[in-house]
């Protein structure tokens, strides 16, 4: 048989030829680009469109106008920036414990299997899949000065009405508390799955070696954790300085900016002030402030292998 009969056959039984190339599987890639397009689209494209406007005038009407770094410069002079970010600290410092030291005490009285435990993991994971609107409608009604709950059973104990929402001393308690019962079932959820990791005979030996429930939780749970925990004040972090919903919709920033943060000021100065290449460069700096964040913390919090 010749060899023009021999490649013949190959190519009959679909075989590929020596150091013929691979044909191209384009259904693939027809599945994939049902993701990929859109993800394009609507997510990258508007990253780099965004990080061009930052550097231009642009009122969404006509052609942007080049202006360089004077945006950034505005921003660095702008007193209400600094505002915004002063406000998120205080956030972080009332929203970042609380919901780390929360979702801990939660997890281990979830972990430790007491009556009705089954029902308390689903009441604390509850609000976790309500949308931020509904958690802040519901805590502008219990925070309320005159009607609210919160308020009626601080009475109780001989407390006078706080304005929660509407004093600039407690507009950031307030949207606090609200953000705190909100983002407490996630970091709720990964500190029980950790927790459930950890060997029993761990803490079976240091109980039979005299240790108090103090000591097991500082010398065999904590440790276990840190890695959870350090991932749960990441994200926590990143959620803190990105809170938006909550305050637009308990206080829209006020009274008197003093509930503002970053992304609230982006939004008044895009959507209400229409000075869209201004507020595109408050975004880039507030992700510079994020990346920042993140890496000194993660420096910072360690996991040990």
């Amino acid at each position: 048989m010749t060899v023009a009969g021999v490649l013949t056959r190959e190519q009959a039984a679909g075989r590929r030829l020596p150091g013929e190339p691979k044909p191209i599987d384009w259904i693939g890639y027809v599945f994939v680009a049902f993701f990929a397009l859109p993800f394009l689209i609507f997510n990258i494209l508007p990253v780099f469109f965004g990080a061009y406007v930052a550097f231009t005038e642009w009122s969404i009407i006509g052609a942007p106008k080049w202006v360089g770094t004077e945006n950034f410069e505005d921003a660095f002079a702008d007193e209400w920036v600094w505002v915004a970010f002063r406000n998120v600290l205080f956030y972080g410092l009332i929203i970042v414990p609380g919901v780390t030291i929360l979702g801990l005490a939660f997890a281990l009285f979830v972990n430790k299997g007491y009556p009705l435990s089954g029902l308390a993991r689903t009441m604390f994971f509850a609000p976790n899949v309500v949308s931020a609107t509904v958690i802040g409608l519901v805590w502008v009604w219990l925070l309320d000065t005159q009607y609210g709950l919160v308020n009626n059973y601080l009475g109780v104990f001989g407390i006078g009405p706080i304005p929660w929402l509407t004093s600039t001393s407690w507009a950031l308690t307030g949207v606090s508390i609200a953000s705190i019962w909100w983002d407490l079932g996630l970091a709720f959820v990964l500190i029980l799955a950790a927790l459930q990791d950890i060997p029993r005979d761990l803490q079976e030996a240091a109980r039979i070696d005299g240790a108090n429930a103090f000591n097991r939780l500082r010398f065999v749970i904590l440790p276990h954790l840190r890695p959870v925990l350090s991932m749960v004040i990441t994200l926590q972090l990143i959620s803190t300085l990105r809170i938006f919903s909550q305050v637009y919709v308990m206080t829209n920033g006020g009274p008197a900016g003093a509930s503002s943060s970053p992304i609230h000021y982006i939004y008044t100065v895009a959507i209400v002030r229409n000075l869209y290449g201004y507020a595109s460069a408050l975004a880039i700096v507030l992700f510079v402030v994020i990346l920042g964040v993140t890496i000194v913390q993660r420096f910072l919090i360690r996991e040990t292998n």
